[in-house]
């Protein structure tokens, strides 16, 4: 029960947090000892962060519902990443059984955040189509575990001088329909014949739920403060860690 509740934190903070929660679930469910249930824990952990994802932004997916042309740019997002994560899967699937590679994707992750501090000067609040395009490719990309959607998303719009609250809310509405989408084509290739405790599941959405909100509000506090680069150094160090003794 304790490891399913420790999943759920680590899947709340790291499903916001620029660190990359598909590498930190392979690294930790290995380190954990949990075979044969990743599937299942993986899905029921991402629904709890995507509750908390809708609990947060509910205001601003009211605005973007009616307002046709963040709805288009949204869609434009949504497409790309769906047809990069579709030609890709098996390629993907592969990847999430080597903690080796998650290590060399956090090493990625951790570059390109630390590049937002030195190059980054956020100039404009209005988002354009190849704005869209932009974070589709980057959302796309961060299927690969290790690679982290959120770093690379939020990153991308700064590069491309989005101001950093801007950058914030497009990044994670944009991701809903994604998150929601490999959510729903995960659960269908769940074996239920598992022994699954429900307990175990219900505790590990609870807490992905509350962390994933926590999460949030101290992700945009970071970003208001202009300290994205920190959670570079982060990654590469769990890299690191990861290289030296997991194999």
């Amino acid at each position: 029960m304790l490891n399913y509740i420790i999943l759920g934190i680590i899947q709340g903070l790291t499903e916001f947090f620029p660190v990359s929660s598909s590498g930190h679930l392979v690294i930790s469910q290995r380190l954990l000892g949990i075979g044969g249930e990743e599937l299942v824990v993986s899905v029921v952990l991402h629904l709890g962060t995507t509750l908390a994802l809708i609990v947060f932004f509910f205001k601003d997916i009211l605005k973007a519902l009616r307002d046709t042309k963040l709805l288009f740019f949204i869609i434009v997002v949504t497409v790309i990443t769906g047809i990069i994560g579709i030609s890709g899967k098996d390629f993907f699937e592969r990847l999430f059984l080597s903690p080796k590679l998650v290590a060399v994707a956090l090493i990625f992750t951790g570059i390109i955040l630390i590049l937002t501090h030195r190059f980054v000067r956020p100039k404009r609040n209005m988002l354009g189509i190849t704005d869209a395009l932009a974070l589709g490719f980057a959302q796309g990309a961060s299927i690969i575990p290790g690679i982290s959607r959120s770093g690379m998303t939020i990153s991308t719009l700064l590069f491309r001088r989005v101001d950093w609250e801007t950058s914030f809310k497009f990044s994670f509405l944009a991701s809903i329909p994604a998150i929601l989408g490999a959510a729903v084509l995960e659960a269908k290739k769940i074996n239920f014949s598992l022994q699954i405790e429900p307990q175990n599941f219900i505790l590990g959405f609870l807490f992905s739920f509350a962390t994933g909100i926590l999460s949030l509000c101290l992700l945009k506090i970071i970003l208001r403060r202009g300290k994205l680069h920190y959670f570079g150094y982060y990654c590469i160090i769990m890299a690191i860690i990861t290289l030296i003794f997991i194999k």
